[in-house]
């Protein structure tokens, strides 16, 4: 990945705080503290007494130079860069939530395609401006604040109340976007039309510009491997029909004009999978077609959502009541 002299120029200016003091919004670093800055960012990094900003901006293009999984994805040294740099503990001549310092690296950034932002985790991250995605992405797996906490508490409740159709639209659809799938395509669940077992389709492309073709078959509540269906619980049964029509039928790409099987399917619920219904599922299918099944429970689903800091549905956010209205003096 390649970017622009001028910006590697502009980043590097802001790391070594090359601005007038009073008006800074970035500490100034001497050559030790430059050394200490990309060991901090793990990287082995030690500048060499030469002109510092010219050092760092030609230390950028290195690391930049590394292995990425596409483009829209820069190395992951580089987030780690520009989450260090970003530090809102380093915050100077402003807020802890570093208004100026934001907008000065956004006008940089902007030029690559790129876009940074706090996420609910107080660490700065990168977007991909055409593609929406977090180029950076964080952690699922990592301690909550107490702010996504909250969020996460939220969507809980929605997901519980939610409809099967709901939680494609509202949760599904958006959080597969983010993460990179495109063309994701809800295969008529309403209407119940042409589905042949999954609910939703996708793809994805690798760094190699291959190209893999993904289905969603998605249940609102849990999924067990009882003998019946029971309330909101899915018997695994009925997945697994399901998931043998999904494999079987193609999918036709309008951007190709051509037809495709689906080479992945997820099994995604708003509740739980339990283990049962997982060993019986990978009991009834082949080998090759176990390989190619994947799970998504409502754990991951809280997860990946709120760590890719997307915006709750409608329905998760609260509700103004009416009984403000009898406070008013009129």
């Amino acid at each position: 990945m390649e970017f622009k002299q001028r910006t590697l120029m502009q980043i590097a200016d802001m790391i070594c705080g090359n601005f007038p003091e009073e008006k800074s919004f970035f500490q100034y670093r001497s050559s030790s503290r430059l050394t200490e800055f990309f060991y901090d960012c793990d990287t082995d990094f030690a500048h060499d007494g030469s002109t510092r900003n010219i050092w760092v901006a030609d230390t950028l293009k290195s690391i930049l130079a590394e292995p990425h999984p596409n483009a829209q994805t820069p190395p992951t040294a580089f987030g780690r860069v520009i989450r260090t740099l970003m530090d809102q503990g380093n915050a100077l001549n402003e807020s802890a939530q570093r208004p100026g310092a934001l907008a000065m690296l956004t006008t940089a950034l902007t030029r690559e395609g790129f876009e940074p932002f706090y996420a609910d985790d107080k660490q700065c991250y990168l977007r991909h401006i055409a593609t929406n995605i977090i180029a950076t992405q964080p952690n699922p797996h990592r301690p909550f604040s107490t702010t996504e906490l909250k969020r996460r508490e939220q969507l809980t409740a929605y997901l519980t109340a939610a409809s099967e159709d709901d939680l494609i639209e509202e949760v599904l659809l958006p959080l597969f976007r983010q993460m990179g799938f495109h063309r994701v395509t809800a295969a008529g669940h309403k209407d119940k039309a042409l589905e042949y077992g999954k609910d939703v389709w996708m793809k994805f492309t690798l760094p190699t510009q291959h190209v893999l073709y993904f289905g969603i078959q998605a249940k609102r509540g849990k999924l067990d491997a009882s003998g019946v269906t029971k309330g909101d619980n899915a018997n695994m049964a009925e997945i697994y029909n399901q998931v043998l029509m999904m494999l079987g039928h193609e999918i036709f790409d309008p951007e190709t004009s051509k037809r495709a099987l689906v080479d992945h399917a997820f099994i995604v619920a708003g509740g739980d999978i339990t283990k049962q219904a997982r060993n019986w599922l990978g009991g009834k299918l082949d080998a090759s077609k176990r390989s190619q099944i994947m799970f998504m429970d409502r754990e991951d689903i809280l997860n990946l959502f709120i760590v890719t800091s997307l915006p709750l549905p409608a329905g998760a956010l609260p509700k103004l009541t009416s009984d403000m209205d009898d406070d008013l003096p009129f």
